[in-house]
Parts: C-alpha cells; sequence; structure tokens
C-alpha cells in the first residue's frame, strides 16, 4: 500500500517561486495541503484551484490575505495544532515555519528547505534598519519576537527527518544554523516556456519585487552613472519611489508587467542584470531559458546558476563601481555569448529533471524508513 501523504506549506496566497516547487511536488503527490492561509482567489488556473486545502485559525484574522507577516509570533504556535497523525509521510515546503509541524516516529517528515528565516538570521540587523527599527519601543518588541522565533526555529529543525535543499548555498546556511545535512535538488525552472532568442535589442533589463534585498536601487544607481546605457525596470513595490527618485533618463522603469511582457523582454534584453544575493534566484535562469546572458552579483545562487564566460559575468562586490566593471566587460565581450549555449545551461534546471530527482529521492527514503 502507498504511504498516505500530506504537503505543508506557509501560505499559500500567490504563485511565488515556492508555490512552484509545491505546485511539482503536488503534482508528484496529490495530497492534501495544510497551509496558515490561503486566497484561492489568487490561486484560480493554478493545480491549487480545485485543491484540498486546509488553513489554520490565522486565516480569521484581520487583514490575513495582506497582512499575514504581521502574524509571524504566531505562526509557531499554529503550525503546531495540524494534526497530521492520519498520515505516513510529511513532506514540508519550508520558508518560514511549516517544517515546525507536529509528528510522531512511525511518521516520515522531509522537509524542502528554501532558505532559512533570513530575517531572523543574517538577515537580521539589516531587516530591522530597512523596516525603520533600529531602536526604540516597537524595535524593541519586535527583537524579542524574533529572539523566540530564532529558538524555537532550530528547535523546530530536530523534527525533520531529512532535509533537501534548494541550491549548495541554502545546504551551507542549513548547516551552519541548524547544524544539519542537506540534499541538493534545485528547484523547477518552466523553461520549456521559454523561447529562444537570437537577435538582442540595445537594452539591458532588470526584473524583481522592489524590496531592499533584492538591490534595485544599486542597480539603478550603476546605470545612472553610464547614460550611454539603457536600462529597462520591470517590477513594483515598496521601494519603487525611492528608485524612481533616482532613475535618470537611460532607465525606463514599467512597474509590474503580466509574463507575457516580460517574457518578451527576457528574450530581447542584450543582458539580464542581477544585483541580490539570493538563494537560488528563478530569473536569471528564466533569462538563459532565452538565450540571454545574466550579470549577476557573485554570492549565493548565482554561483550555481551562471557560468561566467559561456552564460554570463559575475561581479565580486555589492556596489555600484563592481556592477559598472561587470557591464563595461559584457560590451566588450558580448560577441562572444552563444544564444544556443546559454539556453543548454538553462535547461538543468527544468521542471522535468526535479520531477524526476524529487521522485527519486523521496522513493529511496520512503523504503528505508518504512522497511528497516
Amino acid at each position: 500500500m502507498d504511504p498516505k501523504t500530506a504537503l505543508i506549506h506557509e501560505w499559500l496566497t500567490t504563485m511565488g517561486g515556492s508555490e512552484k516547487v509545491l505546485a511539482a511536488m503536488y503534482e508528484l503527490y496529490p495530497s492534501p495541503i495544510y497551509t496558515l492561509i490561503a486566497d484561492r482567489n489568487n490561486l484560480k488556473g493554478s493545480c491549487f484551484e480545485n485543491a484540498d486545502i486546509r488553513v489554520s485559525r490565522v486565516q480569521k484574522l484581520p487583514f490575513a490575505h495582506k497582512m499575514y507577516r504581521r502574524y509571524l509570533s504566531l505562526f509557531p504556535f499554529a503550525i503546531e495544532q495540524f494534526d497530521l497523525s492520519e498520515y505516513d509521510v510529511i513532506i514540508s515546503s519550508n520558508h518560514c515555519v511549516s517544517k515546525g509541524v507536529l509528528t510522531n516516529a512511525n511518521q516520515l517528515h522531509i522537509c524542502c528547505c528554501y532558505t532559512p528565516m533570513r530575517y531572523a538570521w543574517d538577515q537580521y540587523h539589516q531587516a530591522l534598519t530597512d523596516a525603520g527599527l533600529s531602536r526604540g519601543l516597537k524595535s524593541y518588541v519586535v527583537r524579542k519576537a524574533l529572539h523566540r522565533i530564532r529558538l524555537w526555529d532550530v528547535l523546530s529543525a530536530n523534527r525533520v527527518d531529512y532535509f533537501i535543499a534548494i541550491s549548495r548555498y541554502v545546504a551551507r546556511r542549513i548547516e551552519k544554523i541548524y547544524r544539519r545535512k542537506a540534499e541538493v535538488i534545485y528547484p523547477p525552472v518552466d523553461v520549456e516556456r521559454f523561447n529562444i532568442c537570437t537577435e538582442k535589442d540595445d537594452f539591458f533589463l532588470t526584473a524583481s519585487r522592489m524590496v531592499p534585498y533584492k538591490k534595485i536601487e544599486l542597480i539603478a544607481r550603476a546605470f545612472a552613472r553610464m547614460p550611454e546605457k539603457k536600462l529597462v525596470v520591470v517590477g513594483d513595490g515598496p521601494e519603487y519611489k525611492r528608485i524612481k527618485s533616482v532613475a535618470s533618463k537611460n532607465i525606463d522603469l514599467l512597474g509590474y508587467q503580466p509574463d507575457s511582457v516580460l517574457n518578451e523582454l527576457l528574450g530581447k534584453a542584450k543582458a539580464f542584470v542581477f544585483a541580490a544575493e539570493e538563494d537560488f534566484g528563478i530569473l536569471p535562469v528564466e533569462a538563459q531559458a532565452c538565450g540571454t546572458p545574466v550579470i549577476a552579483y557573485g554570492r549565493g545562487g548565482a554561483l550555481e546558476t551562471v557560468i561566467p564566460g559561456k552564460s554570463g559575468i559575475l561581479f565580486p562586490e555589492q556596489n555600484e563601481m563592481s556592477l559598472i566593471g561587470a557591464v563595461k566587460k559584457f560590451e566588450k565581450t558580448k560577441s562572444s555569448f552563444n544564444p544556443e549555449i546559454i539556453r543548454t545551461s538553462a535547461e538543468k534546471f527544468s521542471a522535468k529533471r526535479f520531477k524526476k530527482e524529487f521522485k527519486s529521492y523521496m522513493d529511496k527514503r520512503i523504503n528505508l524508513f518504512f522497511n528497516k
């Protein structure tokens, strides 16, 4: 008899990167999905539209769909209230608290970890500064809450039997924070939906949600110092007005754009610019799927997705001058980048590859656990 499986995910409110990984898992293991909050209106047209989604009591709190992060201090308690005793295998899709579900000795718990909570760990001080919480009473309250979450976060890591990391970079963070080893399975990127484009236009492209750690302002400031080079920026978010204030005439801010427009821009751009230190980074891979080289900050997941000299250029420092140097280097060597080779480098991150590797891993762990 096949083991009975449950999927656990923090919140299902949009179809972001982690939700695309969850979707691939769900296609392999169509099971009930337990989540703190779900917004079915935003799931229409996805594989979750008619899924068996079971939510926590956080769902009933005021403005939970849009302001759920304000209830962060309640999440550890809320995730522990799910009764999963009827299942044999628990698969948690985790970047916050889902790995903290309670299981027993007869249940196998495998966690696909996108990252240990950055704002509670290595981005703690920066997150407080960006939120204007460096000092004062509110700062004290938030610091105490995050301190308690860190303690719970480490404790709850012991509830996981096996960790999967989405990159070697994340695997190192899991070992550093939780003192646990993790198998690396790169997340699925739908490279098949992108068409390779060999004829490039004379512009650079960056795209992201405009939040501080994405470093879109850094990119805008760098291109403001290169007025002869055109930059197109796609995305919106809290930092939009700030970025607009530093944008020069050679920078076009398009705001949010549908996938069809973004995909066309990814194909036509001479290069995609990426300045964030990401755990993996799906957009640079999507750009490569279009045959577009990537100019990326050489830390985090970019070290595993961008091949210097073949699919892009890495710059060593997260500052304007380092990026400017990389852009100038790209301009001198751009004729050496072959769209066909760049496309090939993206295909190793395909959804088909993810499903094959994930299924193989799960089969091995399930057989080992239930036949020991």
